[in-house]
C-alpha cells in the first residue's frame, strides 16, 4: 500500500507522532495532551520544550481548529488505512472533583465516588494535579483514613463488639482503603505532604493503625505513604514515634508483603534510627532478627546496601549489637558482603563489624568472627578500592585483636600479608 506523507505540523514536537489531542501552551506551540502533560507533570518541567521559555500558566488549552483539520485530513485519506480518531473526552476540571467530593461525604454515595475518583487519579499525571488542588481534596481524603479502626476480628473472641459495629467498621475501612490508594497514588509533592502533617496530627497514628490490619493491599500502600511522610518530618518530630510503630515496621518486612512495601519499611527504619531512641525501639520491634533474615536471601546489590545502612544504624546501640552478634548468622552474612557487592555495602558492613569488634569483643565473638570469616574478607578488603575511612576502620579492627587473630589456624597464611602491623 502507498504510504501518505503526515502533514509536519500534525506531529507532536515531543513525541514526533500525530496528534489525537492537540493542546497549545501559553508560548502557541502546540503538542498532544498526553505527551505535554508528561513533560510538565512527570518530568516537573515548568518550560515549553521547543522555545524552552518558562511557562507562568501550566493551563493547556484545547487546539480545536488543529483538531478539526487532522480529522479531515484523516478521513481524506481512509483509502491508504489511516482511521479518523474519535473525539476526545474533555478533561477533568476542579468543579468535576469537588462534585465527587460532595458525592463522597455521603454515607450512600461515598464507595460509588471514591471509586469514580479513583478512575480519574489513575487516567493521567494531569488529574493527580488537578486532584490535589482541589480545595480540601487531600484533608478530606486523610479523615477518611484516620476513621480507620482495628480489623474486629482482633475483637470477636473477646466479645467485645456487636455484628452492627462490625459491620460499620468494615464499611469504614473499605472507604479509608480506597481514600488511602488514592492519596497514594497522588504522589504530592513535599510542600503537600507537610501540609497534611501539619493539618492532620494523627495521621502516623492512623496509618499505624492501617499497618496492624491483615490487608496486604492497604498495609503496603500505608507503608509507601508513610515513607513519603517521614522524608519531610521535622527533625525535632521525629522522636516521637511510638513503639508500637516500629513492630509494625518490622511486621510488613517480617510478612514480605511486596518488594516495593519491604524497601519502603527499610527506608522509614534508616531515616528514623539516628533519633533519639529509634534505634532501641527499632531493635526491641525485632528489626536486627528480621533485616538478617532477609539479607540471607537477598541478590539484588541495592536492596543489599540499604538493609546493610540500617544494620549499621541499629548497631549503633548496645541493643542492636547484642541482636546482631546473637543470631546464629549475623557475623557471617554481614561478613559474605564485605567483597562483591557494591563499594558503599562494603563500606557499611565494615562499620558493622568495626561497632562489633570495638564494643561487643567478648572471646566468643572475637572466635566466631575468625571462624566464619570476618578477618579474612577484611585482609581482602584492604587489597580493594574503597574509602580510605573504611579501610581505616578495617585496619583498626584487626589491630584491636591482633594478638587474637594473627597467629590463628583459620587465617589463611595468603592473608597474613595484608594484616596490619
Amino acid at each position: 500500500m502507498e504510504e501518505v506523507e503526515i502533514p509536519s505540523y500534525f506531529l507532536c514536537p515531543i513525541s514526533l507522532q500525530i496528534m489525537r489531542d492537540p493542546v497549545t501552551l501559553t508560548t502557541g506551540i502546540s503538542y498532544e495532551r498526553e505527551s505535554i502533560e508528561r513533560w510538565i507533570f512527570s518530568g516537573k518541567h515548568e518550560i515549553c520544550p521547543v522555545t524552552k521559555q518558562p511557562l507562568p500558566d501550566l493551563e493547556l488549552t484545547p487546539n480545536h481548529t488543529l483538531r478539526r483539520l487532522i480529522q479531515a485530513w484523516c478521513a481524506a485519506n481512509a483509502s491508504y488505512g489511516i482511521e479518523r480518531f474519535p473525539t476526545p473526552r474533555p478533561p477533568v476540571d476542579k468543579a468535576q472533583i469537588a462534585a465527587l467530593l460532595d458525592e463522597a461525604k455521603l454515607p450512600h454515595s461515598q464507595m460509588s465516588a471514591l471509586r469514580k475518583l479513583k478512575a480519574i487519579v489513575s487516567e493521567s499525571e494531569r488529574n493527580k494535579r488537578c486532584v490535589v488542588e482541589a480545595s480540601g481534596a487531600v484533608d478530606f481524603l486523610a479523615s477518611l483514613i484516620k476513621k480507620s479502626k482495628s480489623n474486629p476480628r482482633e475483637h470477636e473472641q473477646e466479645g467485645i463488639i456487636s455484628i452492627n459495629d462490625a459491620i460499620d467498621q468494615s464499611s469504614q475501612n473499605t472507604a479509608s482503603d480506597e481514600a488511602l490508594s488514592i492519596l497514594y497514588s497522588l504522589q504530592i509533592s513535599e510542600q503537600s505532604l507537610l501540609h497534611l502533617i501539619e493539618s492532620n496530627n494523627d495521621i502516623i497514628e492512623s496509618l499505624t493503625t492501617i499497618l496492624r490490619r491483615s490487608n496486604y493491599r492497604s498495609r503496603a500502600y500505608a507503608i509507601l505513604l508513610l515513607k513519603s511522610l517521614v522524608s519531610v518530618i521535622a527533625p525535632s518530630r521525629l522522636t516521637s514515634f511510638s513503639q508500637e510503630f516500629f513492630e509494625e515496621v518490622v511486621s510488613v518486612l517480617r510478612d514480605q508483603i511486596s518488594h516495593q512495601a519491604a524497601r519502603a519499611a527499610l527506608q522509614v527504619l534508616g531515616v528514623l534510627s539516628p533519633w533519639g531512641r529509634n534505634k532501641v525501639k527499632a531493635v526491641e520491634a525485632g528489626a536486627v532478627q528480621v533485616v538478617i533474615e532477609l539479607l540471607l536471601d537477598e541478590t539484588e546489590r541495592r536492596a543489599c546496601e540499604v538493609m546493610l545502612v540500617v544494620l549499621d544504624r541499629l548497631c549503633g546501640c548496645a541493643e542492636g549489637r547484642a541482636e546482631m552478634v546473637g543470631h546464629a548468622a549475623g557475623l557471617a552474612v554481614v561478613s559474605k558482603k564485605v567483597v562483591g557487592v557494591t563499594q558503599v555495602a562494603s563500606e557499611r558492613a565494615v562499620r558493622i563489624l568495626y561497632s562489633v569488634a570495638r564494643f561487643s569483643p567478648t572471646p566468643a565473638v572475637l572466635h566466631e568472627m575468625v571462624q566464619v570469616g570476618v578477618v579474612t574478607k577484611l585482609c581482602m578488603f584492604l587489597q580493594m578500592e574503597s574509602g580510605e575511612k573504611a579501610k581505616e576502620k578495617a585496619k583498626e579492627i584487626l589491630r584491636l585483636h591482633s594478638k587474637v587473630w594473627r597467629n590463628s589456624p583459620c587465617l589463611a597464611p595468603e592473608f597474613l600479608a595484608s594484616y596490619p602491623r
